[in-house]
């Protein structure tokens, strides 16, 4: 079999915490080379790319004009729309970090330039590659808890500080950093789309300028009923910077994933309680390989622009019950 060419790819900022993992990915991928970085921040550039010891360029028109085939988006959220814009207008496919936009509007608009230019996107939302998820994803689909009823979900951690709590920056607090994990998964596990969402939304860990609590109920459009806690309340001594955890009920029993500890609880009138235990999965390495990997084959990626969109979707109808104090309808 021919060799195929390595899929070229380049970094459009190092703002977010993730792009160090990322850059760490493209080292490892076989079939990548990780060409160079571009950031508005010239002197983090230089810093990043000697580190990873890649080319610095001088700015993003620079990197984009060149021949590389992709990049991958960790500017500040506030910016992502502008990122993926020059990058799809140049023909480069993008995976982007969550949230994918800061509102709907900008959401909308990302996905629409990346067809419109016939790229990928791609969101970061590495959970959906965890081997406890596909394991609890297996179990409600062969029906060992029978039909689900509701979902409790978790994404807590600790605050991250930096511009993720200037609200010009970041477009907004916890709610608006850890709603789309929890969210992409039970969309992905039950196969139905969000209908409304009620929120309870406040700033009382830190009493500060940014919501650093937040409690996020929607319903599905298959009657599934679910709660999402995104809040900042993990503190600095908590053994991990937080927790991503998906507690199942249905009609014959329970399921409860907990991504940390990387283990899936069950319990059911057909099978009893069981246990599935796994370590050393990379769920990160797997995010950007499938992203390569829809590349190189021209294949759709596992998750696209439109879950992103999906996600942003009910984040800003979570902060307009949370500001209304009522349910919103979502028009899916």
């Amino acid at each position: 079999m021919e060799d195929r060419p390595p899929v070229k790819i380049g970094m459009m900022s190092f703002a977010h915490m993730h792009a160090f993992s990322y850059a760490h990915c493209l080292k490892e991928l076989p079939n990548v080379e990780f060409v160079g970085i571009a950031d508005e921040d010239v002197s983090r550039a230089r810093k990043t790319a000697k580190q990873f010891g890649v080319r610095a360029f001088a700015d993003y028109d620079q990197m984009l004009s060149s021949d590389i085939d992709a990049v991958i988006v960790c500017s500040e959220n506030i910016s992502h729309r502008r990122h993926v814009v020059l990058a799809a207008q140049s023909e480069k496919h993008v995976m982007c970090e969550k949230p994918l936009a800061t509102s709907v509007e900008d959401a909308e608009a990302i996905v629409e330039v990346c067809k419109r230019s016939n790229v990928k996107l791609q969101t970061a939302l590495p959970c959906r590659f965890h081997p406890a998820f596909a394991e609890l994803k297996s179990s409600v689909g062969r029906g060992d808890v029978g039909e689900v009823l509701a979902i409790k979900a978790t994404n807590r951690g600790m605050c991250p500080w930096g511009w993720f709590v200037d609200t010009s920056l970041s477009g907004g607090g916890a709610v608006m950093d850890h709603t789309a994990h929890a969210l992409d998964l039970m969309r992905d596990l039950i196969g139905a789309e969000a209908v409304n969402v009620y929120a309870e939304i406040d700033n009382r860990m830190f009493g500060k300028d940014f919501d650093d609590t937040g409690t996020v109920t929607v319903g599905f459009s298959n009657g599934v009923f679910s709660t999402i806690d995104c809040s900042w309340s993990r503190p600095k001594s908590f053994p991990t910077w937080g927790d991503v955890t998906l507690e199942v009920t249905g009609t014959g029993g329970t399921a409860r994933m907990d991504m940390f500890a990387q283990k899936t609880d069950m319990v059911s009138d057909k099978d009893g309680r069981l246990t599935y235990q796994y370590w050393g999965d990379d769920v990160v390495l797997a995010l950007v390989a499938s992203f390569v990997d829809s590349i190189a084959n021209n294949t759709k990626g596992i998750v696209t622009g439109e879950d992103g969109a999906k996600a942003v979707e009910v984040v800003a109808a979570a902060y307009e019950s949370a500001r209304t104090g009522k349910s919103v309808e979502l028009g899916n």
